[in-house]
């Protein structure tokens, strides 16, 4: 970022700079514009977020925060009540206006679905009484009973904050596709063959990601450039919560750096796209083998002789849509057809789900737009050595191990998961606009 209207700033900052290095590992930044604090919605691990004023400034509420809105309070009242109203006429079965075993059947599935959240609650109350009584204690005079008052308070907001966490995980909706493998795929944008070797190393940073959740990573697809960049590339991930921890990626990513084949050391903006593309059940969606225009070509390639007299490329095309799915990587027609048709009903399928939820979500879709340089969700720094996504105004600093795909990038998508929790949350409780 140039700053123009502050000199004395830029000044201040560059004094400072020593200091921001030693702390910029551990997330804690300060903003040219503005630096606010802001609590993650995981209250069992609190972290400090920092987000630019130039940016929508999504505040991530704490666990205190949440449960003193009067809105959840409603809302787990009703809860209550409608769990006991299902619960007695489940039990009592000599009510004059009896109900058919239709609604008694639903009601003691309700009843089942309730049971949890109930008892959590009952569990949090209970904790948050024993505290209160706790903290009475803290004012007694005996030195050593108010020092075993403090650590049973310190033991009853640990659980207290567990219970909260546990009624949220509860009530909040999971999302239909969160339980999916998914198909990722990734195409270099704007900015030529700098663009290209940003795309490998995205590529790379997710395939660091899969090992580090001992996810599987099938490569499907992988167009290299001249310069060892990747014009395109796609891969079949599969592993618990791969979906779930992987659907914010998608999107614009950006980098902002001097590229290895510039002579004068100017800074270059390129892009690319990131596609995550939850991959369906045999079960969820079916594809009418009609609706298919199967062709096959010779792989292209470094050479060889299989690459040249071989046709095992394969491209498929969904008659209706017009979606487009390839595969070249292997040797076997067979399993590039298996391949691509796995590609194909990520695709489709996709679409179909961003159909049915699009009414619900028209404010937090994040796919891919025009690769341009001004749509992005995230941004690269190499010069400040930054990664700030523009979602929720989140910058972590260290791109060298960001880009490994580990420990940063996890704490990126917790964030990420954390808003996107709190938003459902308050759709829920109807407090969107």
């Amino acid at each position: 970022m140039v700053w123009r209207s502050a000199p004395s700033l830029l000044q201040a900052l560059k004094l400072l700079e020593p200091s921001l290095l030693n702390i910029s590992r551990k997330g804690r930044l300060l903003n040219g514009r503005l630096q606010q604090h802001v609590i993650v919605f995981n209250g069992l691990s609190k972290r400090t977020l920092h987000n630019t004023a130039s940016l929508r400034v999504a505040k991530i509420m704490s666990l205190d925060e949440i449960f003193a809105r009067k809105s959840l309070q409603d809302y787990l009242k009703q809860v209550e009540h409608e769990y006991n109203h299902c619960l007695n006429a489940v039990n009592t079965s000599e009510l004059e206006e009896y109900p058919g075993e239709e609604e008694q059947r639903v009601k003691r599935t309700k009843v089942s679905l309730l049971r949890p959240v109930i008892q959590s609650i009952t569990e949090l109350r209970a904790k948050e009484k024993e505290m209160t009584e706790t903290e009475v204690l803290l004012k007694d005079e005996d030195q050593s009973l108010r020092e075993l008052a403090e650590q049973e308070r310190e033991a009853c907001l640990k659980d207290i904050k567990i219970f909260r966490q546990k009624i949220l995980d509860l009530i909040i909706p999971e999302e239909d596709a969160d339980l999916n493998d998914l198909v990722l795929e990734v195409t270099a944008g704007v900015g030529g063959q700098e663009a290209m070797l940003f795309t490998a190393e995205v590529f790379d940073m997710y395939q660091g990601f899969a090992h580090y959740h001992g996810w599987s990573f099938d490569i499907l697809e992988y167009m290299s450039s001249d310069l060892g960049g990747l014009r395109r590339a796609s891969a079949s991930v599969s592993g618990g919560q791969c979906y779930k921890k992987m659907k914010f990626e998608a999107g614009v990513h950006r980098v902002q750096r001097v590229p290895k084949t510039e002579k004068q050391g100017r800074m270059h903006t390129s892009t690319m796209t990131v596609a995550v593309l939850p991959q369906p059940t045999e079960i969820s969606f079916s594809i009418n083998p009609k609706d298919l225009k199967i062709e096959t070509k010779r792989a292209s390639g470094a050479g060889g002789q299989h690459v040249n007299t071989t046709d095992s490329a394969v491209r498929i095309v969904h008659l209706p849509t017009g979606v487009v799915a390839e595969c070249q990587q292997e040797r076997s027609q067979i399993k590039n057809k298996e391949m691509a048709m796995k590609v194909l009903r990520a695709k489709l399928y996709s679409m179909k789900l961003e159909e049915e939820t699009s009414k619900r979500y028209q404010q937090r879709k994040i796919q891919v737009g025009t690769k341009g340089r001004s749509e992005k969700i995230r941004t690269y720094n190499f010069s400040q050595d930054r990664i700030t996504d523009h979602r929720i105004g989140m910058t972590v600093y260290d791109l060298k191990n960001f880009l490994l795909g580990e420990e940063l990038l996890e704490e990126m998508n917790s964030s990420l998961q954390d808003f996107s929790n709190q938003e459902a949350l308050l759709e829920l409780l109807g407090e969107n606009d």
